[in-house]
């Protein structure tokens, strides 16, 4: 499915499923897993198998305290498990910031680029608005880099995120990227702050921020440091956490979710869908 599904009778959205692939070696959840071409892309197909609509490929980590990696070596993780994944038809969107290793994923097939800064250089807009692939602008309190631990005003945060969209949207399609090309990510976790309420207060308004900018929203709260810290859980228990946001943001629009765990969600969605449609079907 794609951001143009409409509304089904029953108030859902069924949204884009973006499984996460991090070749990495530090990623907070799966580091080291995937770092092989092999593991990579056997993931991405037991993602696909599970319903994932794109794949993201992230060659470096970005939580605080991720260690820095050069545009060099991300375009070496990524090169031949991109090249594989494009010539099989699986759509690909890559997760960096690094001006290097975007054109590089654009010109071997990428179709989304995924920018933690939210593609914040305007001299690049020209080279980006010829790549023709889908930008997801992604908002950071940090703004530069990866995330840190901040103390943020969650009513701040919120405002910050519509005044940086109406900024960035702008300049964007100024410099001749289209709109249908956009997409928007609020950001949730350390790219809000040390604390729950601010990513809680995103996902509370996220019918706010769609109807505002009218353009697609991906959303990410898989395995988040608001989540554990909400809960208590560790990673390897926040999956029932993780599910139940991710349930809200696709009630409240979202267009995309991206996730670790597609088979949850694909299910998880699939029983709400049903019952949706059973309250509706009536007695």
């Amino acid at each position: 499915m794609d951001e143009q599904t409409p509304y089904s009778p029953v108030g859902i959205r069924r949204p884009s499923l973006v499984g996460i692939v991090n070749i990495t070696t530090d990623s907070f959840s799966d580091g080291n897993r995937f770092l092989t071409t092999q593991a990579a892309v056997a993931h991405a197909h037991r993602l696909r198998s599970d319903g994932a609509d794109v794949i993201e490929l992230g060659p470096a980590a970005s939580h605080p305290g991720a260690e820095k990696v050069t545009e060099a070596e991300e375009i070496r993780r990524l090169a031949d498990v991109i090249d594989q994944l494009v010539a099989q038809g699986v759509p690909v969107s890559v997760d960096s910031y690094q001006p290097a290793t975007q054109l590089f994923a654009a010109a071997r097939g990428a179709t989304y680029l995924n920018d933690i800064q939210g593609f914040g250089d305007p001299a690049r807009y020209e080279e980006l608005a010829d790549t023709g692939c889908r930008l997801i602008v992604m908002h950071s309190v940090q703004r530069h880099g990866p995330a840190t631990k901040v103390r943020t005003d969650p009513t701040q945060v919120y405002r910050g995120i519509e005044e940086f969209f109406a900024d960035r949207l702008t300049a964007l399609e100024a410099a001749g990227i289209s709109r249908d090309r956009l997409v928007i990510d609020p950001g949730l976790g350390y790219f809000l702050g040390n604390s729950p309420e601010p990513s809680l207060r995103t996902l509370a308004g996220l019918e706010r921020l769609k109807a505002r900018f009218d353009v697609p929203v991906l959303i990410s709260p898989s395995r988040k440091s608001f989540l554990r810290k909400l809960t208590g859980s560790p990673v390897s228990g926040i999956g029932p956490a993780t599910l139940a946001a991710e349930l809200y943001a696709a009630r409240s629009g979202a267009d995309y979710i991206r996730t670790h765990d597609v088979a949850a969600l694909r299910d998880a969605l699939r029983v709400f869908e049903a019952l949706e449609s059973a309250k509706e079907s009536g007695w």
